[in-house]
């Protein structure tokens, strides 16, 4: 199709490209902690992911090339603070609420850089959060939630780096990542 970057990079879904979505990725033990929780709780048919924290759920695939440039650059600074300050109850699951002013100015940057391509979910202001059930009865949704709260404090949280990934309806495929040097 006309108007489509990088030619090899812009991958097909049944002969349309694959929406690109765009997460800030955990630090190893945060990843492993968080990821363990999606497993333990998630319907396991319906984890298809790893945990995650999402920026921006579909940008077009043209954007593929400068989305990679602007994540390296974000990424060549330091490292954004984080911290988990709550357990989300989401109606029909559970997260925790990561509250990060740089990551969001990160965001906020890059959904300036996009705004004629953005999706109605992605201009809406963004709770960043780690989901780590979801699609199941608003009572089991609740019930986790309140077992999560009885020892929940909150905590530092380490944004590792920012990433692209293809979206085909399944499991996501990486497209870029961008690691912070801080």
């Amino acid at each position: 199709g006309a108007g489509l970057a990088g030619g090899q990079s812009t991958r097909m879904t049944d002969g349309v490209p694959a929406p690109i979505i765009v997460t800030a990725l955990m630090g190893a033990a945060d990843f492993a902690w968080a990821d363990g929780l999606r497993r333990a709780h998630f319907p396991p048919e319906r984890n298809w992911l790893g945990a995650h924290i999402t920026l921006f759920h579909h940008l077009p695939p043209s954007a593929l090339e400068e989305v990679a440039g602007r994540l390296k650059r974000l990424g060549a600074g330091p490292r954004p603070a984080a911290r988990l300050t709550d357990v989300m109850l989401l109606g029909r699951g559970v997260a925790y609420h990561v509250e990060s002013p740089e990551l969001l100015a990160m965001r906020a940057e890059l959904a300036d850089a996009f705004a004629g391509m953005l999706t109605p979910q992605d201009q809406a202001k963004p709770r960043l959060h780690i989901t780590i059930q979801n699609k199941v009865t608003p009572d089991a949704a609740k019930a986790l939630a309140d077992k999560l709260r009885a020892d929940f404090r909150p905590r530092p949280l380490v944004i590792a780096g920012l990433a692209a990934w293809h979206y085909r309806g399944g499991p996501w495929e990486m497209a870029m990542k961008a690691m912070f040097r801080g």
